[in-house]
């Protein structure tokens, strides 16, 4: 029984090495000798790799943990997709040139990663993005203003990284500048996705009516016919601040329902919202 147990796992140990051989193998097919030359042209922006530096530093604003699903608009040499997977995330690359997408698989099994990376040759404009916590990228202000409505219809608190390149007026939740270890392109934006909240609301006996523009929130709060005006109205994703008389409203936004507390006097209440009107 011994013999025939470890001749068993003998053969599982070879099954597993062929396996290795055939992923490497795969990996390298395509063009062996594809060497990527900084500035070549793409389909809609020339290949520019970003710094690791600042590809650490965007994953690390960005919180990436392995319970997240990290996608990289325009993957390149896949070194974004790679350094997440390292994070234990799973991570999908999305590159229009073949050959770079060849390259990045083969990069991926060099680094041992290749479980957790992924890599595609597809157009970034029909790619599905539902899946994504994590989205990075490196394209012009144009391609992100071009996918910007459709980021703005992630789940409430996705994570958008970009290098450098901004969304135009939707401000960043977040601006870091590397000043060591990068000596260009060294800018991480990040925005969180934020939760729809934009119309009327019944609040108990009183009706609270906001207008959104991107994270940031202004409206009123009416009870018996007296309006109070909303100050510091921002939202982070699904949760939701603002303040209005002196009390301070916190919520979490589900659906057409917000649910939270407000601290008032040194006492904290709870409150519901429920959604009248877009």
């Amino acid at each position: 029984m011994k013999t025939k147990y470890f001749n068993n796992l003998l053969l599982i140990s070879l099954c597993f090495a062929l396996l290795s051989v055939s992923l490497i193998s795969q990996a390298q097919q395509g063009n062996e000798n594809y060497q990527p030359q900084v500035g070549q042209a793409g389909k809609d922006v020339v290949w520019v790799p970003t710094p690791q530096a600042l590809v650490d530093k965007m994953l690390e604003i960005a919180k990436v943990t392995p319970q997240d699903y990290v996608i990289d608009l325009g993957s390149g040499d896949g070194r974004t997709v790679i350094t997440a997977a390292k994070l234990g995330a799973r991570a999908l690359g999305v590159e229009y040139n073949p050959d770079m997408v060849a390259l990045s698989k083969q990069n991926a099994v060099i680094a041992g990663v290749i479980d957790k990376a992924e890599f595609i040759q597809a157009d970034l404009f029909e790619t599905d993005l539902s899946k994504a916590t994590v989205i990075t990228m490196f394209l012009l202000p144009d391609i992100n203003l071009r996918l910007r409505p459709r980021i703005l219809d992630l789940k409430p608190g996705t994570r958008i990284v970009s290098n450098t390149f901004t969304m135009q007026d939707w401000e960043a939740d977040m601006t870091v500048r590397l000043e060591e270890d990068c000596t260009s392109w060294c800018t991480a934006l990040l925005w969180i996705v934020p939760a729809k909240v934009d119309g009327s609301w019944r609040l108990g006996n009183g009706q609270l009516d906001l207008m959104q523009e991107f994270q940031m929130v202004e409206g009123s709060l009416t009870f018996n016919g007296t309006s109070i005006a909303l100050t510091n109205g921002k939202l982070r994703g699904d949760e939701i601040t603002f303040n209005a008389d002196g009390a301070i409203y916190t919520g979490h936004v589900t659906g057409n329902t917000i649910t939270g507390t407000i601290n008032a006097d040194g006492s904290t209440y709870k409150w519901t919202a429920s959604r009248i009107s877009n």
